[in-house]
Parts: structure tokens; C-alpha cells; sequence
């Protein structure tokens, strides 16, 4: 289907779903997903992010400007799964147990505002890794109009561009709590840990990148294109003073480079 069709497709599905709210983070997918939908249903829809310590406060402020800047109207809503102990266990179905709190979140809000679906940006190549959000997203019958719509992630960027928004080439960013190895406790101390030192890369000049947090050990993961920059002696010294001032004993540059979802390599290791 050429991408043309793929729109249309997408402004018919958003048409139906009548008063709408959009799960929104800032990142490309849920910020054309909240602009499309702000295009098709005007009023009659309402971007939701949920606020809690595993979302970073440059993402939350950038989330918020985005907003602002195309007249998307948006609720900050706190979510609570800090409070919930398989939540902080983080075992791998810590994203259904996450996505389960804003689910519940946003169907308060839904019933006590008048709004008749709740929507959310999961895309065709998502489908590929291993996102245990989205049981969550089915069992509390969430729509996900980019994947009725036949939307893969370089669609997305690619109508993002063409509709003139600054996000069409954001670098993808998940949740602090994805940077924690399975098996290690979410605490906020280590989330607080992984913001800073992620902050601290980002002013560095680096733009593609994860910090992974090992308890003692922390693991620098950066773009390919970017890492020869990151491969001399005195950025080693900078990694080094940011890091263990942050608390680590051991600081180590990932000689593989930035992978998205690299954390979820162990889990299809023990399940091939």
C-alpha cells in the first residue's frame, strides 16, 4: 500500500474512534499519532502522559513543548507503578505491568471525561521485538490505529517529515526502568543514576545513545556513526568522571554500539 493510502487509511480509523484519548510520550510515533488525531477529531481528543520516575524530565518538558507548539491539548496524569512490586521485581514482563498502570489510568480518566476510546502508538515493526505492553494494550482493548493502518516506523518518520514536524527524526527513547538489567530491582536511585548520566552524554554532544545500568557497572551504548568520537582517551576520562561520580565502580563503552532493546537479548536467549 503506498503511503498515501496508508494515511487515509489511518485519518478513516481515527474518524471512528469518536472522543479519543492518545497515550503520548513525545516520542515521533505517539506525536503523530496525537497530531493526527488532533487533525481528524479537533476537539474530540486529548493527548495523556503519564509522569512518574522512570520518565526522564528533558522527555517530559520536550513532550509538553511539542504539545504546545501544535495546539495539541494535553493531561499530565500520574501513574503509580513505582508502587507496584512486580513492577519493581523487573522481571521481563515489567513493560505489561507498566503499560497496565496507564491503561487503568486512562480509563478512569476516559469514564469520568466523557471519552470513548483510548488509543496508542504501536507500529508493524514494533511487532518484531519483544514488547510485552502490548498484552497489556489488548486485555484493556486499547486501539492501535498505525498497525490497523498497516504503519511501519519509517512511515511514520516519513508522514512526520512531510507534515513538517521537528520530532520526524527523534531518536528513539524508552522508558528510564528499560535501561535496568532484568533481575535488578527499578529503584529511583537508579533511575535518578541513568537520567544524570544520560543528561551528562546528551551535553557531551552525543545524540544516539543508552546508558545500561549493572548495579557496579555501567555499560555506554552509542550510535555506530557516533562512536569513533567516543573512542579516544579523553572521552574515556570524561565517561569516567560522570560515571563514577554518578556512584559506579566501572565504566565500560559498549564496542557494539547503540542496539535498541539490547536489554531484551538475554530474553530470547532463554527463549528461542
Amino acid at each position: 500500500m503506498e503511503l498515501a493510502a496508508k494515511q487515509a487509511l489511518l485519518e478513516d480509523i481515527l474518524s471512528r474512534l469518536g472522543r479519543t484519548l492518545v497515550a503520548y510520550s513525545g516520542g515521533v510515533d505517539s506525536a503523530y499519532l496525537a497530531w493526527s488525531a488532533r487533525q481528524t477529531l479537533q476537539a474530540d481528543m486529548l493527548a495523556v502522559i503519564a509522569d512518574s520516575p522512570s520518565l526522564a524530565r528533558t522527555q517530559l518538558h520536550d513532550a509538553v513543548a511539542f504539545a504546545q507548539e501544535q495546539m495539541i491539548p494535553l493531561e499530565i496524569v500520574q501513574t503509580a507503578e513505582l508502587e507496584r512490586p512486580e513492577y519493581i521485581r523487573n522481571d521481563p514482563s515489567r513493560c505489561f505491568h507498566c503499560k497496565d498502570e496507564l491503561f487503568q489510568v486512562m480509563q478512569k480518566f476516559a469514564g469520568e471525561h466523557n471519552f470513548r476510546s483510548i488509543a496508542y502508538g504501536v507500529n508493524l515493526d514494533d511487532q518484531r521485538d519483544f514488547r510485552p505492553g502490548q498484552a497489556a494494550a489488548r486485555q484493556h482493548h486499547v486501539a492501535a490505529p498505525f498497525l490497523d493502518a498497516g504503519l511501519t516506523k519509517t512511515d511514520i518518520r516519513e508522514l512526520s517529515r512531510r507534515a513538517g514536524l521537528r520530532v520526524w527524526d527523534k531518536p528513539a527513547s524508552a522508558c528510564l526502568s528499560s535501561r535496568i538489567e532484568y533481575g535488578r530491582p527499578v529503584t529511583r536511585q537508579a533511575l535518578q543514576a541513568v537520567e544524570r548520566g544520560e543528561d551528562a552524554v546528551r551535553a557531551l554532544g552525543f545524540r544516539q545513545f543508552r546508558v545500561r545500568y549493572h548495579g557496579e557497572l555501567v555499560r555506554i551504548e552509542i550510535a555506530r556513526e557516533e562512536l569513533d568520537r567516543a573512542l579516544s582517551l579523553s572521552m574515556f576520562a570524561e565517561f569516567s568522571r560522570i560515571f563514577k561520580g554518578l556512584g559506579f565502580t566501572f565504566v565500560s563503552l559498549d564496542t557494539e554500539g547503540f542496539r535498541s532493546g539490547s536489554m531484551n537479548t538475554a530474553v530470547a536467549l532463554r527463549n528461542p
